[in-house]
């Protein structure tokens, strides 16, 4: 069982060592981004850039993200919390097993409840197919909108695939309006 509050849960998250990560791990990376947020992004997993920093989503891809979102009047400064599914770095960014994203769903989960925001968007497979439950290809899982404890989700590409792969971008775009047809109307 997890803290109630916000901080206990950070503080309980930066200690963690329910898995084998914790033993390779730079930093966990717990969250940037308002906690207040309307908005929470769920990415895979920590990067070598943000093990080093301990914030999600700071490299090239991360970059990315935030010009997206400001396409669309969003910012981690004001309206969008920034987590993954897992909190520390998998060795050589391989994908994370199912025992550590077993291991870090608690810190997740609490994490969105004390958030409480109006839509979630997972960004990348691993954060699709934990959020929405459904073990299916991503191409599959895009396009429509699910629920999350009650709270609307919206699954896309996750800004490193964009980068390497610029056709799926308009995809992208359209999952934004997506998202933001369901903020608006929360």
């Amino acid at each position: 069982m997890l803290p109630a509050s916000y901080e206990a849960v950070r503080t309980e998250a930066l200690g963690c060592t329910r898995c084998r990560l914790s033993e390779t791990r730079t930093q966990v990376v717990f969250s940037d981004g308002a906690v207040d947020a309307r908005l929470v992004v769920v990415g895979e997993a920590p990067g070598a850039n943000e093990d080093a920093t301990g914030l999600p989503f700071v490299g090239a891809a991360g970059q990315f993200l935030d010009l997206l979102l400001a396409c669309v009047d969003l910012s981690r400064k004001d309206s969008v919390y920034i987590c993954n599914v897992l909190k520390c770095r998998p060795p050589g960014n391989r994908n994370p097993l199912p025992e550590e994203i077993e291991a870090c769903a608690p810190f997740l989960e609490k994490q969105l409840e004390l958030i409480s925001p109006d839509v979630l968007l997972a960004v990348g497979t691993f954060a699709a197919q934990a959020l929405t439950g459904q073990q299916k290809p991503l191409g599959r899982l895009r396009g429509e909108v699910y629920s999350y404890q009650g709270i609307p989700l919206v699954v896309t590409y996750h800004p490193a695939a964009l980068l390497r792969n610029g056709g799926w971008t308009r995809s992208f775009w359209d999952d934004l309006q997506l998202l933001r047809g369901g903020m608006d109307s929360a």
